[in-house]
């Protein structure tokens, strides 16, 4: 039996399918079961019941543990687990404290590791479907307003990230690995909106603004907090001169080619119609 826990997620609702359709057992976690839309063959619980028995291996989303852990581990070492596969980032490879994100992922991998479990923590970084926070203005007609106009990422496709999950929770091949985990290119935010505009066949603007007004505007969303916008923006102030290269990971795990932003605008023009 494979425990996911944010199973409704970007990430989670694939992995659940992959999981199905590769034959395991799954017991796909979500905070209301009823409306969790998830394929019959999955076993559906409450997150905050987290039922373990019978779990061998466990699937740990951190967004859904931003306020701790709690006894998530030493129940699942006393329930016999005996692997732990993490959605962490990639922004692990920073050991600075500042830097919320990255302290955030560290200090729950660090306590995976003390656990004895297997593990594998998977680091992926700009995540495609943070293109999603964009369906308001362009649904709209609005313009896409970011900062660092000239700033590359590599947006991974979400799918991508859950068939690596699947391979490291099915099989020995990932077993103590840190895989850092991107799409295939370097893009441009004002490029990935040309693209959903593509996609979505309507206007789709980019509009550069300052980092102060975008700092401004981040604090008025919900869940960010001053420390954690500062590290996004710098972040995205790094990507203008030293952006953070493709790393051929998913290729190089999934025997295939990894999805372009393309591919990820056309499963999501629906999102921006």
């Amino acid at each position: 039996m494979i425990l996911v826990t944010g199973a409704t997620g970007n990430v989670g609702r694939h992995l659940v399918g992959e999981l199905l359709t590769a034959g395991a057992a799954v017991r796909a976690l979500s905070r209301d079961p009823a409306t969790a839309n998830l394929p019959g063959e999955a076993q559906v619980a409450r997150t905050d019941e987290m039922p373990l028995d019978g779990v061998t291996s466990l699937f740990l989303n951190p967004a859904v543990f931003w306020n701790g852990l709690d006894d998530l581990l030493t129940r699942a070492v006393d329930h016999g687990v005996r692997r732990v596969v993490m959605l962490s980032s990639a922004a692990a490879l920073d050991d600075d404290p500042s830097n919320q994100l990255a302290a955030h992922h560290l200090a729950i991998e660090r306590a995976i590791e003390a656990t004895g479990m297997e593990w594998t923590f998977t680091r992926p970084g700009e995540f495609a479907s943070n293109a999603l926070g964009w369906q308001e203005a362009i649904r709209a007609g609005e313009p896409v307003r970011e900062p660092y106009a000239a700033a590359r990422s590599t947006p991974i496709h979400e799918r991508d990230i859950a068939a690596v999950a699947a391979k490291a929770l099915l099989t020995d091949a990932l077993v103590g690995a840190k895989p850092v985990l991107t799409g295939p290119e370097l893009l441009t935010h004002q490029e990935m909106v040309g693209l959903i505009g593509e996609a979505a066949g309507r206007p789709a603007r980019f509009e550069e603004i300052t980092p102060e007004r975008a700092r401004e505007e981040m604090l008025g969303r919900p869940y960010m907090r001053e420390g954690l916008v500062d590290v996004l923006l710098g972040l995205r102030a790094r990507a203008v001169d030293d952006p953070f290269a493709p790393t051929g990971e998913v290729e190089r795990i999934t025997a295939r080619p990894g999805r372009t932003f393309k591919e990820w605008a056309a499963d999501h023009a629906h999102d921006f119609r």
